[in-house]
This record gives structure tokens, sequence and C-alpha cells, in this order.
């Protein structure tokens, strides 16, 4: 039986340092606060906007909510950003993706507008310059770091180690991959082009899928010893509810230790955003 690596394990340890940090600041009147930018009603955003707003109540952080018509124009977008940049008051920014269809061409655009100091999700050319370079350019994306966070807590060392990535998106697949390298393991990337991805992965010691296809990582991809960490949530209609890529049934009596899905890393992601307005809170006063 695999350990289970656990995002509440890691949430009690980072928000108790969130809430520490947050106590501080508000000792020197500062008050850490997020705005939430949403275009639209998707289930999905309101979703993650409710427990974002939870996990912010209970860590201290305030926010702000931007709430806009899905037909908003780029410009009225675009506005409200600027808007939200002049703000001192607010310190991080969370913008939901994707923007409505009409707005998708410009994304690239829109959220490159945002200041790179309040971009708490790696939305930014810069935050993203930042991740490769190694330098504190804005923030990393969440549910990349989210990774590394699970992998510290529990003591994996990836110094040495092979570690495969499926997915390439700057998301998660490329930054994770950035960050396991900074972490001193040998990375490969696996992607929809690539050949024969199970000879690779069972050569793995560190794994990490971001494919976003439910059932896709089968027994056959794996090996004894591995660590397993199950970033993507899809929807299983079989189960009526959310899992990961990875057939848990048949991946978890094999590996060593593996992310459930849920609760595993889309729980540390969402303490991580908040961590990222908290330090932003904290960078301003510098």
């Amino acid at each position: 039986m695999a350990k289970l690596l656990l995002g509440k394990e890691v949430n009690e340890k980072l928000n108790a340092r969130i809430i520490a940090d947050c106590e501080a600041l508000k000792a020197k009147g500062v008050n850490p606060t997020m705005a939430i930018v949403r275009c639209g009603e998707r289930p999905d955003d309101l979703s993650y906007e409710r427990g974002a707003t939870k996990r912010a109540d209970l860590l201290g952080v305030a926010v702000e909510k931007f709430v806009l018509p899905e037909d908003v124009s780029k410009e009225e977008l675009i506005k409200t950003i600027e808007e939200i940049n002049a703000n001192d008051k607010i310190h991080g920014v969370l913008l939901f993706r994707p923007l409505p269809k009409h707005l998708r061409a410009d994304q690239d655009e829109i959220c490159n507008r945002l200041d790179p100091r309040k971009d708490i999700d790696g939305m930014t050319d810069l935050s993203n310059a930042g991740v490769y370079m190694g330098k504190q350019l804005g923030f990393a994306p969440c549910t990349a770091e989210a990774c590394m966070t699970i992998l510290d807590h529990y003591g994996i060392d990836c110094t040495g180690k092979k570690a495969v990535v499926i997915g390439r998106s700057l998301v998660i697949g490329k930054p994770a991959a950035i960050m396991l390298m900074g972490k001193n393991a040998t990375v490969t990337v696996c992607h929809t082009r690539t050949k024969d991805v199970p000879s690779i992965t069972r050569e793995a010691d560190i794994l990490v899928t971001s494919a976003g296809v439910l059932r896709s990582l089968t027994k056959e991809y794996v090996r004894p010893g591995q660590i397993v960490v199950d970033v993507s949530i899809n929807w299983d209609e079989a189960k009526g509810g959310i899992a990961g890529d990875a057939v848990f049934d048949e991946v978890e009596p094999i590996v060593e230790a593996i992310t459930p899905v849920p609760g595993g890393v889309g729980s540390v992601t969402t303490s991580i955003s908040i961590g990222h307005v908290v330090e932003a809170a904290k960078r301003s006063l510098k």
C-alpha cells in the first residue's frame, strides 16, 4: 500500500505560517487583500471562488470581488485590471481563466496588463521569466509550486533523481519541470507527441502527471518505488465526482507514494495562492 501524500498535512504547516505572517502585517497597519476578477458565472469558477474565499477568510486575508459580465469587452476588463494595479490596498490578484471565448485571442495581452507584483498565479510573462531565471519576479504558478511544497513537506529529496512530467502547459508542466531542475532532479517532459510514454515514465523516480485526461495513468506507466504527484482534476461521470489522471486502484498498490484526488495537490494550491497574497503584501513594505 502506497503512502498517501495528503494535502491536509501540508496545509496545517503552511497555513500556520501564513496566519503568523498575516498577523505580523496587520500589526504594521497592512491588511493583506486579494482581488478576485471573474467574468461570467462559470460553475468551476464559482466553485473555486467559494473555496478561495473560504480559505482567505480562515487565514486572515481580505477579499475584494470584481464580477464582470460574460460579454465584457476587452477594454472594460483591462480598465478593471488597471484600477486594481493602482489600488495600493490590493496586494494580489486572481484572474479566473480561461477568459470568455471572445477574449481568448487576447488573453496573453490582457494578463500582461496586470502588475507582476500582484500576479499571484504566474499569469504574466515577467512572472514566468522569474521561474525560469530563478529570480523573484512576480510569483510562480500556484499549482506547480504546490507540487514542490508537497515534495518538501514529505522530505522527498529530488537531488540526482530522475523526474518525469507529463504535460507541457505554462500553468503546470513547464514550470514544474523547471522547478524540479531547481531541486537538482534530471527532468524529462512527455507530451501528446511523445512516443511510448509508459517506457519513459517507468524510469522515473518522481512522476508528475498533469495531462488532464481521466484514467490516462494506468499500471503500465508505473513501477514500485516511485513517487507519483497527480495534479489533474477531472470529472469522473461514473463515480459522480472528481478524479486525477491516475487509475488510483491500479496505481496505488504499486508505487511508493501518491497524492490522492481529491485531497492532494488541489487543496495545497489554494493555500499557496493565499500565501502569495501575504508575501506580496510583505514585499510592498520593502
